[in-house]
């Protein structure tokens, strides 16, 4: 194994064999920008986007693994960095319960369900929630909205500050709306939002929805192999902002019918085992009658099963 110190050790991507000026601009483009990103890549993707060939590319691969130093941390060290986890109310303390005190950082939260269960209005919510003092159920900061849809709605978020006392301006300035045309561009946009966090106090990050343009842009059997592959790559890159500036994670889902299954609820959500093993919280949403909305934890590392009964009001998300 190389040593830091090592001058053969490469330190930027040009350091690399093989890479040069014109391949490096491709890869950071399209989000290979460090040398441990280049080291966990797949030789294929790392051909196409840098338009090389596919035995230059392991040899490249092969090289950045070489320079790169195992990191370890002990199970006492991760429990202390836990302590800094923060979480955002959602306005409703059932499901805050629910959720083990509400949408918390360094973890990603998923919400599915059919149309008009509340998805996005839970989004909007933590939209204006986040920016609340932590004393007061918040995190201080701004949120990014990722708007895949077109759902984003500014008097609906007027509303809801409004409803919490809070200065409908100033909350609308600190959510900064991002319009995904596409799933290119949407994954362009989480590769891009290192400098926009760190500069902006980002500490929510909001996807409505996160399937929505890959369920568009790759149709059929053919090309359900690569969807789930940038797909896995796009929610993984998720997880390392939420790890790496503390913040949360907020994404809606879109269902479908299962109709292998006979008996009970056919709803499922989708993008399959990519999206079930890297959301930390996934949430089923279902409509009640008049405003009332259920929901249910199916899937959580350290909480368990079980349902909550909120509100959806004008004035926002309560009990």
């Amino acid at each position: 194994m190389a040593k830091l110190n090592d001058p053969t050790v490469p330190k930027e991507l040009e350091d690399l064999p093989g890479v040069g000026e014109a391949i490096a601009e491709k890869l950071r483009a399209a989000g290979y920008g460090e040398i441990n990103s280049i080291a966990a890549a797949i030789p294929a993707e790392l051909a196409e986007v840098a338009d090389i060939s596919i035995d230059a590319a392991t040899k490249i691969i092969a090289k950045a693994k070489d320079s790169i130093t195992l990191e370890y941390s002990t199970g006492w060290d991760i429990l202390e960095r836990r302590k800094d986890i923060g979480r955002i109310t959602t306005g409703s303390k059932n499901l805050d319960d629910l959720l083990g005190g509400g949408v918390e950082t360094q973890a990603i939260t998923e919400f599915y369900g059919k149309f008009s269960s509340g998805k996005s209005q839970v989004g909007f919510q933590l939209s204006v929630n986040v920016q609340r003092p932590i004393d007061k159920g918040g995190l201080g900061g701004k949120a990014v909205f990722i708007d895949t849809e077109g759902t984003f709605r500014p008097d609906r978020i007027k509303q809801m500050a409004e409803g919490a006392k809070m200065d409908s301006r100033e909350v609308l300035n600190n959510i900064l709306v991002m319009r995904a045309e596409n799933s290119d561009h949407q994954v362009l946009i989480v590769d891009k939002l290192e400098n926009i966090i760190a500069q902006e106090n980002v500490r929510l990050i909001v996807i409505d929805s996160l399937t929505s343009h890959f369920r568009a842009d790759y149709i059929g059997r053919g090309a359900l192999s690569e969807r789930q592959q940038r797909l896995n790559r796009h929610i993984h890159l998720l997880q390392k902002l939420s790890d790496r500036f503390n913040l949360a994670v907020y994404f809606t889902n879109q269902v479908m019918d299962n109709p292998g299954i006979l008996f009970g609820d056919p709803t499922v959500p989708i993008g399959g085992h990519v999206i079930a093993h890297a959301a930390t919280y996934r949430v089923y949403l279902r409509k009640g009658k008049e405003t009332k909305r259920i929901a249910r934890m199916v899937d959580s590392p350290n909480l368990p099963e079980g349902e909550a009964i909120f509100r959806v009001t004008p004035e926002g998300i309560d009990d």
